[in-house]
């Protein structure tokens, strides 16, 4: 799970979009001479999204705006802002052909004393760095990306001397650039496995308010902004992980109280029968993981010199070496792009740059070296479409 971070209060000059539109701010010229504009006006909902044409049609001519103007568009009036944020604006995109990824880092600095989420936009040339989240410093959360936005789900923090588990949700919509809070879980934890099936969050096991090792599971509904308590795991688990296979539920990896060491059995949750399942042959000290296409890329604390690829269709793993020089336990942080697996070594040095790795390339061309990294050590990355 991802460390501990702090976040810095920015300059309007510094936001990920040049022309963000705030609210309730006064109209004033930033430093590059754009306005901003006071307030999002409050058009009645009545009115059509653009005069003389049927709303159906009018979405579809947002929907082709470029993604960097989306927060601008946002202060136009309340009901351009509430289409960019529904999941229909996202649909629309889509079926438009618009649809672009970017890419969001959560880093830290060399002493790994300042953190903060960035973004690399399409043109992979230029970094921007996110309003600060909201909410204390915290580790051991869960981070799930759905219908075009980063979850950062509850996790442990310390206040003035004081932890506590939290069960806060916090919302980043990456076409507003934004924060705000959500329904808080029904259980506070820390160290637990999360992942997006079938359009609903689910949040499995992990530790609670006491230390102790949870079973207990429950999903978020994005249309009501509820979570609701689900079956149960038939152990305690922690520091595990989820993932999301042929619309079911995987968790992997961690450890059990029932059980000594790491633990390899799969929890399988079904969704449509609200039961689980179980395999043994899963991973163990996972210290990073994506999935690719439709199949999970690991990397074990055991052999940071391989990827252990999985296969659900045959609960399968392949085995892939990594071609990296110099220190055999560098670790890395995984990300993807363009159906590619990004490999960010979490050791800062001259001879450590990204590596890349294409499932779909030639056999002896699969692995390259990419110029895509953040401004500083890699904690998270997760690829946003929208």
């Amino acid at each position: 799970m991802p460390g501990p971070y702090n976040v810095k209060r920015i300059k309007d000059s510094d936001l990920c979009f040049s022309d963000s539109v705030k609210q309730n701010t006064p109209a004033s010229k930033t430093k590059s001479g754009l306005v901003l504009i006071s307030k999002v006006s409050d058009n009645s909902c009545d009115n059509p999204i653009l005069p003389g044409l049927p709303d159906d049609v009018s979405k579809h001519c947002l929907a082709l705006v470029p993604r960097s103007d989306f927060p601008a568009m946002g202060g136009v009036c309340k009901k351009w802002r509430s289409f960019i944020k529904s999941k229909e604006f996202i649909t629309v995109r889509k079926l438009a052909g618009m649809l672009v990824e970017w890419l969001y880092f959560l880093t830290v600095d060399a002493e790994g004393n300042e953190s903060h989420w960035e973004v690399l936009d399409c043109s992979r040339d230029k970094l921007h760095q996110l309003p600060p989240m909201p909410g204390p410093v915290r580790a051991g959360f869960g981070i799930v990306v759905l219908n075009g936005k980063l979850l950062v789900i509850a996790g442990y923090s310390v206040v003035d001397g004081t932890g506590s588990v939290s069960a806060d949700v916090y919302q980043y919509d990456s076409c507003l650039n934004s924060w705000s809070k959500l329904s808080s879980m029904n259980v506070a934890r820390y160290d637990f496995a999360c992942a997006e099936v079938n359009g609903m969050i689910y949040a499995v096991g992990g530790c609670g308010t006491d230390g102790e090792s949870l079973s207990c599971a429950e999903m978020y509904d994005p249309d009501t902004d509820n979570w609701t308590v689900i079956e149960s795991l038939r152990r305690p688990r922690w520091g595990c992980f989820a993932s999301c296979f042929e619309g079911k539920l995987y968790v992997m990896g961690g450890r059990s109280s029932f059980t000594i060491g790491n633990s390899r059995f799969v929890d399988i949750y079904t969704p449509k029968s609200r039961t689980w399942s179980q395999m043994k042959n899963g991973c163990v000290m996972v210290t990073a993981h994506a999935v690719l296409g439709n199949k999970l890329c690991c990397m074990e604390w055991k052999n940071e010199r391989k990827l252990a690829i999985f296969n659900p269709a045959d609960n399968s793993w392949k085995m892939v070496h990594i071609p990296v020089t110099g220190s055999s336990s560098i670790g890395f942080r995984f990300g993807t792009l363009d159906d590619k697996l990004l490999l960010f070594p979490l050791q800062a040095g001259p001879s450590y740059r990204t590596l890349l790795y294409d499932p779909n390339a030639a056999p002896g061309s699969e692995w390259l070296t990419s110029e895509i990294k953040p401004s500083g050590l890699c904690l998270y990355s997760v690829t946003i479409k929208a």
